[in-house]
């Protein structure tokens, strides 16, 4: 069934709205040959089609963005380069890059809710841990990031209590060791995503250290995302925050 046969029927009352909305979920995908465009992935799943920038051929990833802008009016894509940002502001005046999460969007102004924490080890941890936040922040949580708080000097965690206290949920964000998820999670009565990062010397094996430590975690109630994954934690973590407040409102 085509769109434009659908409205006619829930228009002439021939099939019931919850019916119509069932039907556009499973709609097709924009195809445009080297892509194909999911524009009801937002209407599946809550969170629109995000943009992978990086690997991309310039041509394709400049029309794949175009495409998203003209139909939605805004855009998240992860792991831009200068080089993208510039090619795709030649076609999309409002697109902003921020250089440290490497994130490339156009956003609309928006109702954000309930709250997460973003922690992270250390400074060098950061660009991973913005990546997170900022993901958070597009889809529509509340984000208080709390920065440089890793276990070599805990104290400095310690006195951020309060706030991890205060949230639905909390990333941990750290290399080296990547033993912060574990301090973290034995602190509050929330979920923990960690996230390990490849910052660290030789034997931490570009993240796989960090990833190793946060799997075999002994405190309870951790997810643990791919090394890098700032997207994947902060899209995780909106998931809870949103379920948190639903629940929270009923």
């Amino acid at each position: 069934m085509e769109i434009k046969e659908l409205l006619k029927q829930v228009r002439a009352g021939e099939i019931e709205l919850e019916r119509a909305e069932e039907l556009l979920k499973s709609f097709p995908y924009e195809d445009l040959g080297y892509a194909k465009l999911d524009h009801h992935r937002g209407l599946r799943t809550g969170f629109r089609e995000t943009i992978f920038c990086e690997g991309k051929p310039d041509e394709y990833l400049v029309q794949i963005y175009k495409k998203f802008y003209d139909r939605d009016g805004e855009v998240f894509g992860t792991r831009a380069s200068e080089k993208q940002y510039q090619l795709v502001k030649e076609a999309v005046l409002e697109v902003t890059f921020d250089s440290v999460s490497r994130i490339l969007k156009v956003e609309k102004e928006k109702k954000r809710i309930g709250k997460i924490a973003v922690c992270t080890g250390g400074t060098a941890d950061v660009p991973v841990a913005e990546e997170a936040a900022q993901t958070a922040e597009y889809f529509g949580s509340c984000v208080d990031r709390i920065y440089d708080v890793g276990v070599a000097g805990i104290h400095r965690l310690l006195n951020q209590r309060e706030r991890l206290e205060k949230v639905n949920c909390i990333i941990a964000v750290a290399g080296m060791e990547g033993a912060l998820g574990t301090v973290v999670a034995g602190l509050v009565d929330c979920p923990v995503i960690a996230v390990p990062t490849s910052i660290g010397y030789g034997a931490s094996f570009h993240g796989v250290a960090a990833l190793l430590t946060m799997l075999n975690s002994c405190a309870n109630g951790i997810a643990v995302v791919n090394i890098d994954n700032g997207y994947g934690a902060g899209y995780l973590a909106t998931q809870i925050n949103r379920l948190a407040e639903k629940n929270r409102n009923e």
